[in-house]
């Protein structure tokens, strides 16, 4: 990638995948816009050193301008509204969705290294070796916050009572 005329076409060509990477991390979609940009400006620095699979090169640079953010305590504060309004009878679909939220949210209680771990894992669809390398970490370590991510969503009272419920 030595030319940055190409830069032009890989942006055009990746910004959803990015997008919905930054989206997985951050959990608020101005934030991963933001974090796409950050990463994208930073690619664009170096473009012509970047080798032949840039889109592994700025995912690994979202990730990494994402736990700098999460320490610096950049992210907002979730603000609770109280008790949630009573369901009323829904359709399976309803349900799914509720679910999802709840999942989200869990996801969202992770510490930021696993949940890259479980965003890059599960929903990039990445080996071990890809998440260590794009996290710059050992495959040891991959899998050792994987299990204890994999754990505290187990435990997490939100998801559990609810997939229980559902049984």
């Amino acid at each position: 990638m030595a030319d940055r005329s190409e830069y032009d076409s890989f942006v055009a060509t990746a910004w959803h995948r990015l997008l919905r990477t930054a989206y997985l991390l951050t959990m608020d979609w101005p934030a991963a816009e933001d974090l796409v940009q950050t990463a994208l400006m930073k690619a664009w620095q170096v473009w012509p050193r970047i080798g032949d699979q840039p889109e592994a090169y700025v995912r690994k640079i979202i990730v990494n301008v994402h736990v700098s953010w999460w320490r610096r305590r950049w992210r907002k504060a979730e603000i609770t509204t109280g008790a949630p309004p009573d369901r009323p009878q829904s359709s399976d679909h309803m349900e799914q969705a509720d679910e999802r939220e709840l999942v989200w949210r869990a996801l969202g209680r992770l510490p930021a290294r696993q949940r890259a771990v479980v965003v890059l894992r599960f929903f990039e669809d990445m080996t071990e070796a890809q998440t260590a390398d794009t996290l710059g970490c050992g495959i040891g370590t991959v899998k050792s916050q994987t299990s204890r991510a994999l754990a505290r969503l187990r435990v997490d009272e939100s998801v559990t009572s609810t997939l229980v419920r559902r049984g």
